[in-house]
């Protein structure tokens, strides 16, 4: 019995479709409404007075003053009297005045200095 080939398929043509475009619609820019700048407005917890003891009321004074200023006026002392270790600027070399707000240390870091003076303040 004689094999019959399969006939060839004539090959498919590929027919492009016209795709129709969508028409892009344009976005209208949005205007920025320029909102009014608030001033900040400070927390009243640290504008409170605060009444310091006599120890630090010798370095800053005895009337009450918010936390802020006490800790303005403590560093104003700190320079005025050059009390700023030379070497390491962190470190705050304490005199008389200091050492009692200071618990008796002769040398503090500046952020072991807040924690000292905050026991110093009612």
């Amino acid at each position: 019995m004689p094999v019959k080939k399969a006939a060839k398929k004539p090959a498919k043509k590929v027919v492009k479709k016209a795709v129709a475009k969508k028409p892009v619609k344009k976005v209208a820019k949005k205007k920025v409404v320029a909102k009014k700048k608030t001033a900040r407005k400070p927390n009243p917890a640290f504008m409170r007075p605060m009444q310091v003891d006599e120890m630090l009321g010798a370095v800053v004074g005895m009337k009450p003053i918010p936390r802020t200023e006490i800790t303005k006026k403590l560093w104003d002392y700190i320079k005025k009297n050059k009390l700023q270790d030379t070497v390491n600027k962190r470190m705050i070399n304490a005199d008389d005045n200091l050492k009692a707000v200071f618990g008796g240390k002769k040398q503090v870091s500046m952020f072991e200095m807040t924690k000292l003076v905050s026991k110093h303040m009612k």
